[in-house]
């Protein structure tokens, strides 16, 4: 099964849900992060899980960073990991 990595580059979280450098592991299960977060990334996320790629700049990459839709207080990276 695939596996997506999230890590926290960036937190200014309100409520402390995510700091930097926290690390997840998904498989298809949100992770412990707030929702307007997770809301965010899920399509990245599950075009990864589904061996998707996506648009990087000017070629392709199984990789992207976004934030959070409260003024990008929270920045995360994900990227698919090797089976």
């Amino acid at each position: 099964m695939a596996r997506v990595k999230l890590t926290v580059i960036e937190s200014r979280c309100r409520d402390g849900l995510c700091r930097t450098g926290d690390e997840y592991t998904v498989e298809g299960v949100c992770p412990p992060m707030c929702h307007e977060l997770w809301s965010c990334i899920y399509p990245q996320v599950f075009a990864l899980l589904c061996g998707g790629e996506l648009d990087c700049g000017e070629g392709k990459a199984q990789s992207f960073e976004a934030g959070c839709p409260d003024g990008a207080r929270v920045r995360v990276r994900g990227e698919l990991l090797p089976r």
